[in-house]
């Protein structure tokens, strides 16, 4: 936010920058009105109020100016009419249409892309998420040196400024480029131990499932609902930034490792993409998907589209997905919800809990699917099979009698086939519905 001195004989009161949004509608029927309600949800998040929107329905963007010279006189009278202190636009400009419209406009201008990171750079807490976000602050302003103009000068000029901006705005390329290179080289390292984290993570055999979505769909308040993980829960876009990992216990001495990711968002701005790549490659790595749907949204279907797509861009397309239609306690009336890409449904909400319990067996029976059900009578001499088949498998009973230790199980087909090399009694378990594939 930006402050303002107002004559008052006892305090400063705290002013919101007051913006105009713009936006282009290139055919009929298309998302543009929608895109602003969201862009007017960005802008508030960072701190700011939209005054007025106006749209230009036009064939095409117009290349110089983005829209065209009538609807920039418009804007320019929208401008003086409500005091505002700039505009934004819902398309990422060129360093042109930033240059010409400050020129015209004589006004601070913003994108979509700007505000995204503006938010990204106030929400950054971990070392790792501040590092991704100023290397894709300085990416983008690299390209904009020029066409940022005056708005890149001021110092402390509200939203759109925050982060490594704020330090020094009229840094040469020169320099940028070797802070993006430094940055580089920190964030390798970082991904190093990312990549150690997740190493030891497969060698202890506990699986993990990174939860995604829309943001504000409710992913944050599913993890703190399952694990206690005290994650910030607030109705906002991108509430939280960095992800967060914890634990579930399950049935069965099973657990499971449930990882959160960054909420997607339309036209999330590809530098942030590119920057946090590592972060959201966690569900590349992960064994299964939680989807998390907020069904209370007007535009759930458009959202659930736009997380697969994300997805897609990062090559992420042959996990289990199990998608979770969240909100529940919003609906008045239920209304039938599907989703042709996922492996599985269930309707939730985990505000309320409801649900939640149905999602915790139906994650039990998901862990389950690669494994087989057996009974195994074990040596006393064997205690360390004991210990590896409570660590890889689900142990569903477990007497120790006279003749050995007695345990059904349901175990990773690899770890039977063991088993059977230490000539162990073993058979399957049919009431179990157990897998009798290989044995």
């Amino acid at each position: 936010m930006i402050f303002r001195e107002v004559a008052d004989l006892y305090k400063n009161e705290e002013v919101a920058e007051r913006v105009i949004l713009v936006g282009v509608s290139e055919h009929d029927g298309d998302d543009t009105m929608d895109s602003l309600n969201e862009l007017k949800e960005l802008v508030k998040t960072a701190g700011a109020d939209a005054v007025a929107t106006v749209v230009q329905n036009r064939q095409m963007i117009h290349p110089l100016t983005y829209v065209g010279t009538g609807k920039v006189e418009e804007i320019r009278q929208l401008l003086a009419a409500y005091d505002a202190t700039g505009i934004v636009c819902d398309d990422e400009l060129s360093p042109a249409q930033l240059k010409n419209l400050e020129d015209m406009l004589h006004t601070k201008i913003m994108d979509r892309t700007l505000i995204i990171l503006d938010i990204f750079a106030s929400r950054a807490s971990t070392s790792e998420g501040k590092i991704q976000v100023e290397l894709a602050q300085l990416k983008y302003r690299l390209t904009r040196l020029t066409g940022l103009g005056r708005s890149m000068s001021r110092l402390g000029g509200g939203i759109g400024t925050r982060g490594p901006g704020e330090k020094k705005l009229e840094m040469d390329k020169r320099f940028i480029k070797a802070r993006i290179a430094q940055l580089n080289r920190e964030l390798k390292e970082v991904e190093k131990h990312r990549q150690v984290t997740r190493g030891q993570r497969e060698r202890s055999s506990v699986p993990v499932a990174a939860i995604v979505g829309y943001t504000n769909a409710g992913k944050s308040t599913l993890l703190n609902r399952l694990t206690d993980a005290g994650v910030m829960e607030e109705d906002k876009l991108f509430a939280t930034l960095d992800p967060t990992t914890r634990l579930l216990e399950l049935s069965g001495h099973q657990q499971l490792l449930l990882t959160d990711t960054v909420g997607f968002i339309r036209k999330l701005p590809h530098h942030l993409i590119d920057a946090f790549r590592s972060t959201l490659e966690e569900a590349k790595y992960a064994d299964f998907i939680l989807h998390v749907v907020d069904v209370s949204n007007p535009q759930v279907e458009k959202q659930m589209h736009i997380v697969y797509e994300t997805l897609e861009n990062l090559k992420i397309t042959n996990e289990t997905v199990i998608t979770l239609f969240n909100k529940q306690d919003r609906l008045k009336e239920q209304e039938p919800m599907r989703d042709g890409r996922a492996d599985r449904t269930l309707k939730i909400s985990a505000k309320t809990g409801e649900g939640l319990e149905d999602l915790k067996e139906l994650l039990r029976d998901v862990l389950r699917e690669n494994k087989q059900c057996v009974e195994l009578l074990l040596p006393y001499r064997e205690s360390g099979t004991v210990d590896l088949i409570h660590k890889k498998g689900e142990v569903i009973s477990q007497e120790y009698k006279a003749d050995g230790i007695r345990i059904k199980a349901f175990v990773p087909s690899e770890l039977v086939s063991k088993l059977y090399e230490k000539k162990i009694t073993l058979k399957v378990c049919l009431e179990e519905g157990g897998n009798r594939d290989g044995l």
